[in-house]
C-alpha cells in the first residue's frame, strides 16, 4: 500500500498516531514516538522507533494491546533483550 512511496514514512506515522490516539492513549509531550495509557491506575507504555513497537508496562494491558493490534501483520518478538544496539537486562 504505501511501500516505495517517497511519503511512505510521513503517511504511515500519521496514520499509527490517529490509531493510537484512538485507543486513547496520550502522546508524550517530550518524545512523539512514546504513547502511555493508565487504565484502572495500571501504565502501558508503547515506543514507537519506525515500524518496531516497545510495549511496557502491565501484563495484563500488554495482552489486550497485542489483541488489538492483531489486525496488522506483525511479529511478537517477546521479551526485549536487544534494541538499537542495547542490551536491555
Amino acid at each position: 500500500m504505501l511501500y516505495g512511496l517517497k511519503q511512505a514514512p510521513r503517511a504511515w506515522y500519521a496514520w499509527i498516531d490517529s490509531y493510537f490516539i484512538g485507543l486513547g492513549f496520550s502522546k508524550s509531550e517530550v518524545d512523539p514516538n512514546l504513547y502511555q495509557i493508565v487504565v484502572e491506575g495500571k501504565l502501558l507504555i508503547i515506543v514507537l522507533y519506525v515500524d518496531d513497537l516497545i510495549l511496557t508496562g502491565d501484563e495484563l494491558l500488554i495482552l489486550s494491546c497485542k489483541d488489538d493490534l492483531a489486525e496488522f501483520e506483525m511479529k511478537d518478538l517477546g521479551l526485549l533483550h536487544y534494541f538499537l544496539g542495547l542490551e536491555i537486562w
